[in-house]
């Protein structure tokens, strides 16, 4: 026999960046059983793991586990990188998971990589057919950093080189690891869980509703007639995040379903995460495995793995994995959806014995390369591989932080909901509050809910948030709006008492602009098919009112929404007209009335001065007019230059404001000016190109973190919400929902402009 210490000669140290027990989810148990197997085949490396939090309180963790990250905190992934260079590890191993990491499609885990001197082996918990553009620039940065790529299946092999371009040398299969039990007969431990003399079906795992349990009940009743012995277990606690935001409500649904079909005498819920040894033992005692999930877009799956290496006779909707898995006779496979196939299914291998039998023997036997042991060496030789083929002819190393250096010259800080949610109650967002308790006394106004629908709805959209019931907030903002339109009128209202009596029909022109650019983002944003299709619905109900509108800050409101809903829905020719006409009217407030030293559409600068150009721009942009973003460029600059105060932003106050050839107030600075202007330097970057308006834009967020006229931070990480504004006298205490949104939209435009640098920029190259 070869000698184990070929496979990882010269290797001191590993560190497997993933989830870890006792986090309940299949990563998690990957993580900790690959990091246990490596330790107990090579027991002189040093092998340890780094696991990434979805809440900031982490979890009980034992020693194996050296380093944690925030899920949500992007410095803490740069922080990480440092601690693996500081602790010299000759390998980094990553188990991927999209959802798992930070930042739109993940892409935190980029910044990590990208700052990594070592070698990287990375293993693919998924890999998509037909990938967003996020998710497929994800990947393909994944693999650049990456020197090893370790799937599960043939069929992801054969996705990495045709859909992502990846070299076939760069990728390696082995198995889903498994505990290596013995070849038993079910009826060993039937009598354990009070199931003998029966004849046992089994699912287990996390629970959520993409499992499809519901097809097998429903395919029991037809079981029961020809093997009334029949008993069904369904093992596993519903999934953390499904438990967190919708309960154990698909959990009730099969318990209510069990009881409509008479079958409630054959089917045992098992609500609980078990243990490795508990979970064997459940697994011996089954004649049948079932796994009915849902769709055929899963590349792995670690239960049907187990299920093969206890020898079970496995029946599988045709997911991708299964497919492969129980294909030249390891199991059965039944169509998606179809109780009467399983019913047929079952009922045929449960009466043929030999059949059964034979099926469970060649599960079994062509899982013994799946056992921790082979797939932990396997492993170390792709390990060694990795760290010999750098040694021998260092290659470029790809790090996509050098193109973004302008916005991680400082760390953001970390973005929390808390606020956010202590102000929301089931009606919508309190306006006011009384230094951090909601104040009751001034209700609610549209305004405010339609900027924590953006806020909500993109905190979703590119997990830039910490766990929160985020669909919950989508929820109460979106039916706030729903009602706040005055279908008779045509228009929002704006403020409601907190006993919910509204103060006028009609809103002004500026609260209705702004309803209709959070119903714009929200079409893009919303992930939630029925959650969208309200949104589109008010959304066409509301635009028709905007195409009369005078104000200057509803139309570019106004326009930004339309942009926004264009990027969704770019057909829609009713609202590329009113866009052209909105956009017509506000460049041509621009052009009668801006002068050389006043480039500006009215005589006085007021409140969300930074929309104005900011709308010009995006105009431009669709209506590929070029004197319309020169307009919005000109103005912009001209905006930030006379904002500017020794090197730090000094927005306009709302205390008089600025006329022209008068003074310009110098308080109350509000955080709505300072997030106006941040988006329209985004933009002006967007368009220019010109890095320049990033920096610009940095310069604005730090107003709040005390980079302004008094030196004092408006940002309270207690809470994660914004105080309401600098005074002469000090900051102003409160935090109301219009300074905290402000902060956050502020915060997730800087987030995602950083996500977006990684995505889209080219990688700069340096050989290690």
């Amino acid at each position: 026999m070869t000698p184990v210490l070929q496979y990882y000669e010269g290797i001191d140290s590993v560190a497997v960046i993933g989830n870890y027990l006792p986090r309940q989810c299949g990563i998690a148990t990957f993580t900790t059983d690959l990091v246990e197997a490596i330790s107990a085949e090579a027991p002189d490396i040093n092998c340890w793991a780094v696991v990434i939090n979805d809440r900031l309180e982490g979890y009980a963790y034992p020693e194996k586990v050296r380093f944690e990250i925030n899920q949500n905190k992007l410095s803490d992934y740069s922080t990480a990188s440092e601690f693996l260079g500081i602790n010299h590890m000759d390998i980094v191993c990553v188990q991927h998971e999209y959802g798992i990491f930070g930042g739109p499609a993940g892409s935190h885990l980029l910044k990590l990589l990208g700052e990594l001197r070592v070698p990287v082996v990375t293993t693919l918990h998924t890999v998509l057919k037909d990938p967003a553009p996020e998710y497929r620039e994800v990947m393909q940065k994944l693999s650049d950093l990456s020197d090893k790529l370790i799937v599960m299946s043939q069929k992801a092999v054969g996705f990495l080189k045709d859909i992502y371009n990846v070299p076939e040398e760069k990728i390696a299969f082995i198995h889903h690891g498994i505990p290596d039990t013995p070849f038993i007969d079910p009826n060993y431990y039937k009598d354990q869980f009070g199931v003998e003399g029966k004849k046992v079906m089994l699912t287990f795992g996390l629970l959520s509703p993409s499992k499809g349990i519901e097809y097998v009940l429903k395919a029991i009743p037809a079981i029961k007639k020809q093997h009334p012995d029949i008993t069904y277990i369904i093992l596993g606690a519903t999934h953390p995040h499904v438990l967190k935001f919708s309960g154990e409500e698909y959990r009730i649904s099969l318990q209510q379903l069990a009881r409509k079909l008479d079958i409630r005498e054959q089917v045992i819920f098992q609500n609980r995460f078990v243990e490795l040894k508990e979970l064997c033992e459940y697994l011996g005692c089954a004649d049948i495995y079932i796994t009915p999930y849902l769709v055929e877009a899963q590349i792995t799956s670690g239960t049907l793995a187990y299920a093969m290496g206890t020898g079970k006779a496995v029946i599988s909707t045709p997911y991708w994995y299964a497919t492969e898995m129980l294909a030249d006779g390891r199991g059965i496979i039944v169509p998606f959806k179809d109780p009467d196939a399983i019913a047929e299914q079952v009922i045929d291998v449960l009466s043929n014995d030999i059949n059964r039998n034979t099926i469970r023997k060649k599960a079994y036997t062509f899982s013994r390369e799946a056992i921790w042991k082979e797939v932990a060496r396997k492993y170390l030789e792709v390990f060694n591989d990795a760290k010999s083929s750098r040694a021998r002819s260092p290659r470029p190393r790809y790090t996509y932080i050098e193109n973004v250096k302008t916005i991680t010259n400082f760390d953001l800080p970390e973005l929390k909901l808390d606020h956010l949610e202590m102000l929301t109650d089931d009606t919508g967002i309190l306006q006011h509050a009384v230094h951090t308790v909601p104040n009751r006394d001034h209700g609610y106004c549209t305004d405010d809910n339609a900027r924590a629908l953006i806020v909500s709805a993109m905190a979703k959209k590119y997990s830039i948030a910490g766990i929160c019931n985020l669909d919950y907030l989508k929820n109460s903002y979106l039916s706030f709006l729903q009602y706040a339109f005055n279908a008779e009128e045509g228009r929002f209202r704006n403020f409601m008492t907190y006993d919910r009596r509204w103060v006028e029909e009609t809103g002004s022109e500026d609260a209705h602009g702004r309803a209709l650019w959070s119903l714009g983002k929200a079409v893009v944003y919303l992930d939630h098919t029925g959650q969208m299709a309200l949104a589109t619905n008010l959304f066409n109900h509301a635009i028709k009112a905007v195409e009369n509108f005078l104000s200057p800050r509803a139309v570019a409101f106004s326009l930004m929404g339309i942009h926004s809903y264009l990027q969704k829905f770019s057909g829609d020719s009713e609202a590329r007209r009113i866009q052209e006409i909105l956009a017509d009217r506000l460049f041509s407030q621009f052009n009668s009335n801006a002068k050389s030293e006043w480039p500006w559409l009215e005589k006085a600068l007021n409140y969300a001065n930074g929309k104005l150009p900011h709308a010009l721009l995006l105009s431009g942009q669709w209506t590929q007019n070029k004197e319309i973003i020169d307009m919005g460029l000109r103005s912009l600059t001209w905006l930030f230059m006379i904002q500017t105060e020794s090197g730090h932003f000094s927005p306009i106050g709302n205390n008089g404001w600025y006329e022209e050839n008068g003074p310009k107030a110098r308080f109350d600075q509000q955080p709505i000016e300072t997030h106006a202007m941040i988006e329209a330097c985004i933009e002006a970057f967007n368009i220019t190109g010109d890095r320049t308006w990033i920096d610009n834009a940095v310069l604005c967020f730090n107003w709040f973190l005390g980079h302004n006229d008094l030196n004092m931070s408006l940002y309270d990480p207690g809470t994660g919400g914004c105080r309401d504004g600098l005074m002469a006298n000090g900051i102003n205490q409160n935090e109301g929902a219009e300074s905290t949104l402000a902060w956050l939209l502020s915060h997730m435009a800087l987030q995602k402009l950083y996500a977006d640098q990684i995505l889209k920029q080219p990688p700069s190259r340096s050989n290690t």
